[in-house]
């Protein structure tokens, strides 16, 4: 079966017998998410190696344990379990200081990524490629499979909306595994191109659903729990820019959404009747725990995936917004929302009740050219 054929980056290195390693002095960036099949994770394995000279950590954001919440900056240190030195690239700083670097030959990065821009583990990445470089300091990256695979998808990314949510002009959905990105933002958007290398997957196509892998999933962060909230990402993240909950303090992030005050059945018919591929909605009444309105009953829907490979969620959830607009009265957070999108005027579009279809339409132009760009830094096919 094709889910035991692919090999992680870390297993593919362990069958080297770590020769990459051997005779340097490593850091890590990684967290509980880099694992091998059996669950074992690539700290331990690394930490284990005789042939590893593991002398320092990095974490990005929510930490070597993925468990600080979103947006709380993360404490350099010891780390308790295993006495190494922690750098912390989310809290005082989100690139490798010289001290940092000081005594390294070569930074391994290891962390599941899930392949939308939004996500901060990419962008912490390219900050160590920059460093590094500058430092004369190799990188490897140990690469995992795209849980959302190889389609390229949604909004590109405007100059001035760059953060650490988006640092360069790369679709919602670029398609890409980390260590592809790596190898195209060292070569295109690095200043000085640090000393690359990706341990690449084996047995991995482009094309294969999460199930075909045949990897467990573990959350890369504390409000990723599930495959399907990985699914729901590229469109549900933008509930994050309004003053609408989604979801987080709830056992369902991103899943769900809803505010005190909206009538979730009313909500429910009315995207039903908007009858987009591969989604529908169920009420849903939830009160979160922490984050926007906590501890305040809430009135919403559930997304529930009913075909996966027809489902866009981008468009969708830009619907969603609208959708709401006509029972609902809620607000935005206008500069968390434009950086999320990368682009300016949709929230004005989307308050006026125009349609979006000439922006999908830029849109879809964009991914076709950057379909094209991202091919010489392609590792799968």
């Amino acid at each position: 079966m094709a889910s035991r054929q692919v090999i992680t980056g870390i297993e593919a290195l362990r069958a080297q017998k770590f020769a990459p390693l051997r005779g340097k002095r490593v850091g890590l960036l990684t967290n509980p998410s880099a694992v091998d099949r059996l669950l074992n994770s690539t700290l331990d394995i690394l930490r284990s190696a005789d042939e590893v000279q593991l002398v320092a950590l990095f974490s990005p954001e929510h930490g070597i344990a993925a468990a600080v919440a979103d947006g709380e900056p993360v404490a350099s240190g010891r780390d308790p379990r295993t006495g190494l030195t922690l750098h912390s690239l989310y809290g005082e700083t989100t690139r490798p200081t010289p001290d940092m670097l000081r005594g390294l030959d070569v930074i391994v990065c290891d962390i599941q990524d899930i392949g939308v821009r939004y996500y901060t583990f990419t962008w912490t990445i390219t900050h160590v490629l920059e460093a590094a470089g500058e430092a004369g300091i190799e990188v490897m990256i140990l690469d995992r499979p795209n849980p959302l695979g190889g389609k390229v998808a949604g909004a590109p990314l405007e100059p001035a909306l760059t953060s650490l949510v988006g640092r360069v002009p790369v679709p919602t959905q670029p398609g890409m595994t980390l260590g592809e990105l790596a190898r195209l933002f060292n070569a295109t958007w690095n200043p000085t191109p640090a000393a690359l290398s990706v341990i690449a997957c084996e047995g991995y196509r482009r094309g294969m659903m999460w199930a075909e892998i045949g990897l467990p999933f573990v959350p890369p962060s504390p409000n990723m729990p599930h495959l399907v909230t990985a699914q729901h990402y590229p469109g549900a993240c933008l509930v994050e820019g309004t003053t609408l909950s989604e979801g987080r303090g709830t056992a369902l992030p991103f899943e769900i959404f809803g505010a005190p005050g909206l009538n979730g059945h009313a909500l429910a018919e009315a995207l039903n009747k908007q009858d987009w591929d591969g989604v529908r909605f169920r009420p849903h009444y939830f009160q979160p725990a922490a984050n926007k309105h906590a501890g305040v009953m809430c009135g919403g829907v559930q997304a529930h995936i009913t075909d996966a490979a027809a489902y866009r969620p981008l468009r969708v959830w830009l619907g969603v917004l609208a959708a709401i607009l006509s029972l609902y009265t809620f607000e935005w957070n206008a500069g968390h929302f434009d950086r999320l999108i990368g682009v300016h005027g949709v929230r004005e579009r989307i308050d006026a009740g125009e349609a979006l279809d000439d922006l999908f339409a830029q849109w879809e132009q964009f991914c076709r050219d950057f379909a094209v760009m991202r091919t010489p830094y392609l590792l799968y096919e």
